[in-house]
């Protein structure tokens, strides 16, 4: 890709992060294919138990359903932050309270979990936005400084919205409440909006929040996906169109796998080719796929300008094809990726099963 503006330091970063590209196309991430053995990688446990600093009792936190992971390099390990509903509540999707588990691992598969939460509705400024229905759906990228921040799902039963958290160690998190809470003298208070994926660039082998001209990127939200800015990865601006409206950057083609809707996935990565959008659609009117599954396309957008897309994947690289990828409280099926890393050389997503369960995915 040649780049038009004239910012040499701009051209050195964005090829120094470029990653290697395995499919079909030039700038496509992949191929994944999943191991001959492992998966589901994470599954329910129900012997877990936690105190529940809101209901003032033990609950088995992981009983029904682990799945919707995120993932990050740390000290040569992958560390992957899943969604785990409890035993309590409706036997419906969304009637549970949700938590987010941690589990690490030295090859990607194996993993050995921590035996409590590491976020979870509390006793804080945020328990009115995340109880009783919890803390879902996280995605994870490293700061510049080290640091870690976490997009997640702020879920109460009756509204939602993308929470950010930070941490230096992913176990200890602190809170910062919705993304959008500051923008625009708080006309997105009241917006329902989740699933917000920042823009990363890989350095020194592991995926990094990246600046693009001084700032950093967000691509967020279900229907239509938009735009969002940061200066600091904690309060973002989302990008408006002329018209003072959000700016839809992906939206539903008609026949296609989402036809439905798309909705943000993993963090998008930068390379020398462009942004690389991997995103979840859901499906209406594609007939290769049941109705309202959910499969995994990739977009490219241009590298200096995360506004304009270039060139999008016209079918899915990854669908529900596994028996455990199609049975589960989400009957329609779903490989909903959320989790990408780079490790020993090779890409590794990891993606919700159904609702249900954790897979994992990777490159040859």
């Amino acid at each position: 890709m040649r780049l038009r503006r004239k910012s040499a330091a701009f051209a050195v970063a964005l090829l120094a992060g470029g990653a290697i590209l395995l499919g079909q196309h030039a700038w496509e991430i992949g191929a994944f294919k999943r191991p001959a053995k492992g998966n589901p990688v994470i599954e329910p446990r129900p012997e877990s138990v936690f105190q529940c600093p809101v209901r003032k009792a033990p609950v088995h936190w992981e009983a029904l359903h682990t799945f919707n992971p995120a993932a990050i390099v740390r000290e040569e390990k992958i560390y992957v932050l899943y969604r785990a509903e409890d035993d309590s509540g409706e036997m419906a999707i969304g009637g549970h309270t949700s938590r987010i588990g941690l589990a690490e691992s030295t090859d990607g598969i194996h993993f050995k979990r921590r035996p409590e939460p590491v976020l979870y509705p509390d006793e804080d400024d945020q328990k009115a936005r995340e109880w009783p229905g919890g803390c879902e759906d996280p995605r994870i990228v490293e700061a510049p400084d080290g640091s870690y921040v976490m997009t997640y799902t702020q879920w109460n039963r009756k509204t939602y919205d993308a929470g950010v958290a930070t941490s230096t160690d992913l176990v200890h998190w602190v809170k910062h409440g919705p993304m959008l809470a500051k923008a625009a003298g708080g006309k997105y208070q009241d917006l329902q909006y989740k699933s917000a994926a920042i823009v990363t660039q890989l350095r020194g082998g592991r995926l990094m929040a990246a600046k693009i001209d001084g700032t950093y990127w967000m691509f967020w939200g279900e229907g239509n996906v938009h735009l969002a800015r940061s200066a600091n990865l904690i309060d973002w601006t989302p990008v408006e169109n002329a018209s003072g409206d959000l700016l839809d950057v992906l939206s539903p083609r008609d026949g296609k796998f989402d036809s439905s809707f798309p909705e943000a996935g993993p963090p998008p990565v930068l390379t020398d080719r462009g942004i690389v959008v991997l995103y979840n659609g859901k499906n209406s009117s594609d007939p290769e796929l049941a109705k309202d599954a959910y499969a995994v396309g990739q977009a490219l957008f241009r590298g200096y300008d995360p506004k304009q897309m270039l060139s999008r994947l016209e079918k899915p690289f990854f669908k529900p094809e596994m028996p455990f990828e199609k049975s589960g409280q989400y009957a329609a099926g779903t490989t909903f990726a959320e989790g990408l890393v780079r490790f020993h050389n090779r890409w590794i997503l990891y993606y919700g099963c159904a609702d249900s369960l954790v897979g994992v995915a990777m490159t040859q």
